[in-house]
């Protein structure tokens, strides 16, 4: 190229020389500052830190100038330099490349000298600070506290101080037992089992949001009032939920029932680690001692704490258990030596609150305990608690605010919540706007619904028409009732006695057993085989029907399709139905029938034999009951209308 360049005059001979010769210099020396920069971080780490700062790449380009710049970037750890250096800018940027280089390598060789006198001064008097340390403690004799700690007291006590508002949801709990919606039996109930000069444990059923834990609260205070029962004024009441506590096998912590801490592993008091002492630790039992321990969600709680709980509920008392533990050590303090020889004190009252069924519940549990059952809330009564909570937030809701949270939920406590959304949503326009507002609005609620995604729990629907092939059975899940939809079509089969029979794949085997069943009374009452028609039934919504309940609404909905008899739609219909036509009992009556009451359904049908379990209120919704399907058809075409058209 130099002699190339020669030839074409283009530049003369030594200047392109002296050219080279720079580049070629500034090319090494770059390079020497690449080898510092690598034996100061290391290549892998060199490799790291380029990448992190975009220098990589041009780092590893041939070309000068972008060599020059990741230099630039690494030393001074900056990756948005860019701009370009001309070649006669690069010795300087090279000049201060190295006094930032020769700056960090001094820096480090000062820090590693440091540190390796400091290494050399510890090793020298480590043995004498340990002896200092030792003696400081043994002779301190102004206790243990010292600066740092009584800093740490001092900033304690001035958290103490400080004071928000109270919490809106503790606000506006109810304060009295009147104050419980929709639970007055529940309540009078519960504080019948409390009042007793010999109290009973408890637990308490029924679908979230009820007020349980709140009635189980206040029904302990009430009964402290009163002469006739065990329970002082100042009964502790220890509130745990039960889907928190786990059991622990190797025993080193159990919160309910209390454990002992291992002088060695877990490390207890320093006196007592240092004569090898176990420490008991006692647990919730115990602090409940002579008031209740509340465990809410008892049905979730692990089953071998549930079984370890039965045997304190019994004995009264929670025994401990160390192999550290020697009963001829005179070093062990009197009270671990009554713990581990007499046990700790755990007489209380136990009431447990669960959303499941009783048949869920551990059966040695139920043994022991009272049974209460809290009922699902009605509209109203949601109403009523909104506009309790109201009052108690000292605010005024426009009217139909009630009726429109009601209309969203069926739990107090999800209502309320959805008012203190609403409420706080009016201070924070009130805030912004300037202008004071003491009532929420429709539109606030409006607003809190749709950002809280909540959907209507009962669309209600038209039910005075007449529909064939259509019917209204009756669900329940939990302690909510519900009405499922089953319909049905009919059309002759393309082939005399080889007709489909088809449901809902999701629908559960033995509601398809209730297909099949009420297939065989079809032929039985009429004198048709269903194999002559194509026939559909489906649950609406594909909802899973667990039981042979929709037995009697499924016969009914294939029986107006293929006869095409039209079916009220105000009537809820549940029972399983026998081959030869009987009405069979099933779970769930009371759930169901608040379930249609909620959908707007104004008459039910039911097995006879559930006649017991038909709650004593039925106010707003007629219900009967029916011994064979004769009974059913008689109720629901009782003009005998014949085939509509």
């Amino acid at each position: 190229m130099k002699k190339l360049l020669e030839k074409l005059n283009l530049i003369p001979n030594s200047t392109l020389h002296k050219k080279l010769e720079n580049e070629e210099a500034l090319r090494r020396q770059v390079t020497a500052l690449f080898g510092i920069l690598s034996s100061i971080h290391g290549a892998d780490k060199l490799v790291l830190r380029a990448g992190k700062l975009e220098a990589l790449n041009l780092m590893r380009s041939p070309d000068l100038t972008d060599r020059v710049i990741a230099l630039q970037r690494i030393v001074f750890e900056n990756p948005n330099i860019e701009e370009r250096p001309e070649p006669e800018q690069i010795p300087e940027i090279l000049q201060e490349v190295e006094e930032a280089l020769a700056d960090m390598l001094a820096r480090r060789s000062v820090e590693a000298e440091i540190e390796a006198k400091v290494n050399e001064k510890m090793q020298e008097r480590h043995e004498e600070y340990m002896q200092e340390i030792r003696t400081q403690l043994v002779k301190e004799k102004s206790g243990p506290e010292n600066a740092q700690t009584l800093k740490k007291y001092a900033k304690l006590e001035k958290l103490e101080h400080i004071h928000l508002s109270r919490s809106t949801l503790e606000l506006v709990r109810p304060q009295s037992l009147k104050d419980i919606v929709g639970q007055e039996q529940g309540v009078q109930s519960l504080i019948s089992k409390l009042a007793s000069p010999f109290p009973q444990h408890v637990i308490i059923y029924g679908p979230p949001g009820v007020g349980k834990t709140t009635a189980a609260r206040l029904a302990l205070k009430e009964a402290a009032k009163l002469a006739t029962t065990p329970f002082a004024e100042d009964a502790p009441f220890v509130e745990v939920d039960g889907t928190t506590l786990r059991w622990d096998p190797r025993d080193i912590t159990n919160p309910l029932l209390g454990s002992v801490h291992d002088p060695i592993y877990q490390g207890a008091r320093k006196d007592l680690a240092d004569t090898a002492i176990p420490e008991p630790k006692t647990g919730l039992v115990t602090d409940a001692h002579g008031g209740v321990l509340f465990i809410d969600e008892i049905g979730e709680l692990d089953p071998v704490l549930q079984n370890k709980l039965l045997k304190v509920l019994e004995d009264k008392r929670v025994q401990f258990d160390s192999p550290y533990y020697d009963p001829e050590d005179p070093n062990v303090p009197k009270y671990i030596k009554k713990l581990f020889e007499e046990g700790a004190p755990a007489d209380f009252i136990l009431i447990g609150a669960t959303t499941r069924e009783p048949h869920e519940i551990n059966p040695a549990l139920r043994s022991r305990c009272a049974e209460v059952f809290f009922e699902p809330l009605v509209p109203e009564q949601v109403e009523d608690i909104i506009v309790g909570a109201a009052n108690r937030l000292k605010v005024s809701v426009e009217q139909g605010v009630p009726e429109l949270i009601a209309r969203y939920t069926i739990e107090g406590r999800k209502a309320v919540n959805v008012l203190v959304d609403a409420y706080g949503l009016m201070k924070y326009k009130e805030g912004k706007s300037g202008q004071p507002s003491e009532q929420i609005s429709l539109k606030d609620v409006e607003e809190v619904l749709q950002m809280s995604r909540l959907h209507p729990y009962v669309r209600q629907q038209n039910h005075n028409s007449l529909e064939v092939g259509r019917v209204n059975g009756l669900g329940v899940a939990g302690y909510l009732g519900s009405v499922i939809e089953i319909e049905s079509v009919a059309f002759p089969a393309s082939e005399k006695g080889k007709g489909r029979l088809r449901f809902n794949d999701t629908a559960g085997s033995m509601a398809k057993d209730s297909v099949f069943n009420a297939a065989a009374v079809f032929r039985r009452m009429t004198g048709q085989d269903l194999g002559d028609y194509d026939v559909h039934v489906n649950a609406v919504g594909g909802g899973r029907i667990d039981g042979p309940s929709a037995g009697v609404a499924i016969f009914l909905a294939v029986y107006s399709a293929v006869t095409g008899r039209a079916l009220p739609q105000w009537i809820g219909i549940t029972g399983e139905i026998s081959i030869q036509g009987r009405i069979k009992p099933v779970g769930g009556i009371r759930e169901k029938i608040f379930g249609a009451k909620q959908a707007g359904l104004t008459h039910v049908l039911v097995p006879k034999e559930n006649e017991r379990d038909v709650p004593n209120d039925t106010t707003g919704i007629q219900v009967t009951v029916v011994e064979t399907i004769d009974d059913v058809l008689e109720l629901v075409f009782p003009d005998k209308s014949e085939k509509v058209s």
